[in-house]
């Protein structure tokens, strides 16, 4: 697995643990480089990705609202919400392409989510690339 890939896997697991644990991202990310042996990059890009979505978390989970049609945030699941959160953000503020996130994420949601996750992700996420990216 790549740098990207493996540091996106990461950062939904740091976000999801903010959000269980009532925590700020700053106290997750500590831990987490002190207690891992990941290669330098990954963990780089994995502290980046969930720091800035963590800083953006307002602003994602209003785009998350708009998008998610009769579906409140306080009714998403948590891993559902990190995943939402780390894809907008990522097509928002950095060079990947939208298509590469999405895939991504799609594919993390298949293996670490609920079975109705993934279709619920690409849905939402299309509709928000439709409107607003391309």
């Amino acid at each position: 697995m790549g740098k990207r890939n493996t540091g996106r896997k990461l950062a939904m697991q740091l976000l999801y643990q903010a959000d269980i644990r009532k925590e700020t991202i700053n106290s997750i990310l500590d831990e987490f480089t002190h207690n891992t042996n990941y290669l330098e990059p990954t963990k780089e890009w994995s502290c980046y990705l969930a720091g800035q979505t963590f800083a953006h978390k307002k602003e994602l989970d209003q785009i998350i609202q708009k998008y998610a049609i009769d579906w409140s945030l306080n009714r998403m699941n948590v891993l559902d919400k990190s995943l939402l959160r780390l894809a907008i953000f990522e097509i928002q503020y950095t060079d990947t392409p939208p298509k590469v996130v999405v895939d991504e994420i799609v594919g993390i949601a298949k293996r670490y989510s609920a079975e109705e996750s993934p279709k619920f992700i690409n849905g939402l996420l299309g509709e928000f690339l439709k409107k607003e990216i391309l």
